[in-house]
């Protein structure tokens, strides 16, 4: 069962999808996911959180069919959206609550909307672009933050990105799609055959399509400079919300060197390094990721082989786990 709202920010309209769980054990857990994801992309996610907590998945301005940001907004909007959806999904799930709903769908609904003064609290997960947004927000407002997942963190770009990023965008204007398509790849993904990531040909083979879509959008440049050209300090650290960072092993945009030194700037945050992956590791080991995410707003651990090494045909699963490590 789920529900797709519309809001509004400074003039900017915008969804966020509403996925009711079987039963919830927790608070509900809002996806934003980086800048060429939609809000339904996360099938995985769904599945694994069917009998845990609601799942929101966002199209916050200028993602997955939203009004585009105008110059005159800043990432301050992107915050001010957030924080929209959560007053909105707490009215929501509130009304849906108390109106006469079956005991088995209340159950599916309830979980801890709030704390004991009544502010909305929520598990917030934020992949590439979108931990950016997640981050600010929690560092804006820590009490409605249950949790903190965050992942492909931009945290200290360095400048390849950003060349990559002006000759992609000279690519796209002139026309030369496949260009585009080819550079953008090859920033987003490892390319060396030397290091193992799990379904990197069916992976590179749907994001290269989903990027020929991209470049039929009038805000293509936006999506791309969303994806490579934003450089925005992640820098004052963060307390009192329990965070978990996690990185694939063979990221080359956002290192997992630099994302475990961001990690270290968070009171007690937790890194995971997940194998056999890159910066695109929501396409190719979405199922480690879900488990991953599912384990950490429950309080639990993680099945050992969801944090292993990534099962191909004719191994046997299993193998060691790359824990979380303490921060």
């Amino acid at each position: 069962m789920e529900r797709v709202r519309t809001l509004t920010v400074d003039g900017l309209a915008y969804r966020y999808r509403l996925v009711r769980p079987t039963a919830a054990r927790t608070e509900p857990l809002i996806a934003l996911g980086g800048a060429f994801q939609g809000m339904y992309d996360w099938v995985q996610l769904e599945d694994a959180l069917a009998d845990v907590a609601c799942l929101v998945t966002a199209g916050l301005p200028g993602a997955d069919g939203s009004d585009v940001p105008r110059p005159e907004h800043t990432v301050d909007t992107l915050d001010k959206a957030l924080d929209a959806v959560v007053d909105d999904l707490a009215d929501n799930l509130s009304e849906d609550l108390s109106g006469g709903l079956s005991d088995d769908l209340s159950s599916g609904l309830s979980g801890d909307l709030s704390d004991d003064s009544g502010v909305p609290r929520v598990n917030l997960f934020g992949y590439s672009h979108g931990a950016v947004i997640a981050f600010r927000y929690a560092q804006r407002h820590p009490r409605r933050c249950a949790r903190l997942l965050l992942g492909g963190v931009p945290a200290h770009l360095t400048d390849a990105p950003f060349a990559r990023y002006r000759e992609a965008g000279r690519l796209l204007a002139s026309g030369d799609t496949e260009g585009f398509v080819r550079t953008v790849s090859a920033a987003m993904f490892c390319l060396d055959d030397g290091r193992r990531v799990h379904r990197r040909e069916l992976a590179l083979r749907s994001f290269r399509r989903s990027l020929l879509h991209v470049t039929q959008r009038h805000h293509a440049e936006y999506m791309l400079a969303r994806a490579l050209g934003t450089r925005t300090a992640l820098t004052g650290g963060l307390t009192g919300v329990p965070t978990l960072v996690f990185a694939g092993a063979h990221d080359t945009l956002t290192p997992p060197g630099l994302q475990r030194g961001f990690a270290a700037t968070i009171e007690g945050s937790r890194f995971v390094t997940i194998p056999d992956c890159d910066h695109m590791l929501l396409m190719e080991r979405p199922d480690a990721v879900a488990a991953l995410a599912k384990a950490f707003i429950t309080d639990s651990e993680p099945p050992a082989h969801a944090l292993g090494p990534a099962v191909r045909r004719g191994d046997r699963a299993g193998g060691p786990a790359r824990g979380c490590e303490p921060r």
